[in-house]
């Protein structure tokens, strides 16, 4: 039996997916020191499948604010 996933346009920003990230790491970590094996190895391998975030351009030199004072 073939289970269709649904589809997902939006693309999730750089936050959500460094936040995945960490969580999956830190759940290999627990499962490693709870003596869970495969369990963390499983965890690990999900965390490495997550594609690279986004990175954001670079500003500009010359829209860059200079000599600015808040107050």
């Amino acid at each position: 039996m073939d289970a269709t996933l649904p589809r997902i346009d939006a693309e999730p920003d750089a936050d959500e997916q460094q936040a995945l990230a960490r969580m999956l790491r830190y759940v290999e970590e627990e499962c490693r020191r709870l003596g869970a094996f495969e369990a963390a190895r499983h965890a690990g391998l999900a965390a490495r499948m997550l594609p690279e975030p986004p990175t954001r351009p670079a500003v500009p030199a010359e829209w860059r604010l200079k000599g600015l004072r808040l107050n």
